[in-house]
């Protein structure tokens, strides 16, 4: 799986149930963004790599799919449970390659647990259905079976619960998966192929590494596979359309989100305060569904900014191994400079620097990828800081004077994943199911979706959607017969 070269670790590829190096030997370093030091190195994988993994899946796949559902969702149960095993390892690299805090890391080998088990507990739930013919003696059959080869491609936030996300309900409904972790933080997920090994047959779980327009590129255009569902950017969104069009691959995309938080002037304030603080720092602010628009009522305006204020210069940003950390670093320093541009631009636009908004000081902040928590007001919604992802831990908040003012400038956007809004009136909370579009609302709640719901996004946040039965349904299609029995 991996060897050690003067104290770095070089990974391999899991392929067809053995560890292999890339076919051209070269490796991709692996960064710790809070210090910039080097931790790990990684196959670059290739389009040969890529096809030797499809062909190792399409190899398992008739055999795994003949695998009763029961027995299939056993063995991914005792992988679930392998996983919860070595939870503090897991969580440990996480932390040294993605930089989020320990205490997070853990709860996403929690969640990573979750993903796979619950799909395996529906396993004896798959459904067909039976539908009265229009012709004597005839009965229409309609039964719900597996793509095939699928390939799971992971973002780099939450790497490890993305790709269990992923080959969970895939594997559970008798597919074969690829799985390839983002190049940036892929080491964590390559362990998963270690606790997998003895236990899954020979390809059907495969984990490769590379980069996207290689190995990646192969993975979503080569004609074995049937399915593709990536979490990611919505331009990367784009390009793996384009590549699936051509054999007609089919594709679940979960992409950007640019989430609204509403909060009117009926909401329990200090609630909604302590909600949007952890739904926007959540991870650094590297979290899909973030709060990364604020709609304030003017009747609160002024009051809530003055709160929110005050508890967000409390976070704690620093060493994510510390318990008493709140943030750690962002996961590049192109991210960080992303986000500094786009503070520098939304002042410049109009917006009031209210906190943050440049890197923390101090020893410790010299090397890494820091950035404080930044609060700004005074945003409208034809700033880019409005209207352009921002995935870090800044926040812009605009006043709006009513309900319907808020849900206008809330749908004025090219995202629709997820939203927030904070209200004890029902009658407004009613009208959200029809007036709010988004896949995903939280009402009078902070972020974190359940399993057992349904995680999908509207207009340019992605097609498809993961998680409960619907998400299991995503990796099967249906088959009908036509059976005439007289």
């Amino acid at each position: 799986m991996k060897k050690t070269i003067d104290g770095i670790d070089h990974y391999q590829m899991f392929i067809g149930g053995e560890w292999v190096s890339s076919s051209s030997g070269e490796m991709i370093d692996v960064i710790n963004p809070a210090n910039e030091e080097l931790i790990a190195r990684v196959p670059a994988g290739t389009a040969e790599d890529g096809r030797r993994a499809l062909e190792a899946a399409q190899a398992a796949q008739p055999k795994w799919a003949a695998v009763p559902a029961r027995k299939r969702g056993e063995l991914l149960l005792e992988l679930a449970d392998r996983i919860r095993q070595n939870r503090e390892h897991l969580a440990r690299l996480l932390t040294l390659e993605q930089g989020k805090t320990y205490s997070l890391a853990l709860g996403e080998i929690d969640a990573t647990v979750d993903y796979i088990a619950f799909p395996a507990q529906c396993a004896r739930r798959i459904e067909g259905e039976i539908v009265p013919s229009d012709e004597p003696k005839e009965h229409i059959w309609i039964h719900r079976v597996p793509y095939g080869v699928t390939v799971g491609l992971a973002a780099w936030n939450f790497p490890v619960a993305l790709a269990g996300r992923k080959f969970g309900p895939s594997l559970t409904a008798g597919n074969t998966m690829v799985v390839k972790p983002p190049s940036i933080t892929p080491i964590a997920t390559l362990e998963i192929g270690r606790l997998a090994e003895d236990l899954l047959p020979p390809g059907v779980l495969n984990i490769v590494t590379g980069g996207g327009s290689t190995i990646g590129k192969e993975l979503v255009s080569n004609p074995i596979t049937r399915l593709v569902t990536m979490t990611g950017s919505v331009e990367t969104g784009r390009q793996l359309y384009h590549l699936a069009a051509e054999n007609i691959t089919a594709v679940r995309l979960e992409l950007g989100g640019k989430a609204p938080f509403i909060v009117m002037e009926d909401a329990d304030l200090d609630h909604a305060v302590s909600c949007a603080v952890v739904s926007r720092f959540l991870n650094c602010g590297q979290v899909c569904t973030c709060n990364e628009r604020m709609y304030l009522h003017e009747a609160i305006h002024d009051a809530f900014v003055e709160k929110y204020v005050e508890k967000v210069k409390a976070l704690k940003i620093g060493d994510p191994f510390d318990p008493a950390t709140d943030i750690g670093p962002k996961v590049s320093r192109d991210e960080v400079e992303k986000i500094d541009a786009m503070v520098k631009q939304a002042v410049a636009d109009g917006c009031e620097l209210v906190c943050g908004g440049k890197r923390p000081e101090g020893e410790m902040f010299q090397k890494g990828f820091w950035y404080e928590p930044t609060v700004l007001v005074g945003a409208r919604n034809d700033m880019a800081v409005m209207r352009d992802e921002i995935f870090g831990p800044v926040v812009p908040i605009a006043k709006v004077s009513s309900f319907e003012e808020a849900l206008a400038l809330a749908n004025d956007s090219d995202f629709g994943l997820a939203a927030y809004v904070f209200t004890h009136d029902m009658r407004r909370v009613e009208r959200l199911v029809e007036e709010l579009d988004f896949g995903e609302i939280y009402v009078n709640r902070p972020i974190g979706e359940q399993r057992q719901g349904f995680h999908n996004g509207f207009k340019l946040s992605g097609v498809g959607g993961e998680d409960g039965k619907h998400g299991l349904e995503n990796y099967l299609q249906k088959k009908t017969f036509y059976v005439r029995y007289g």
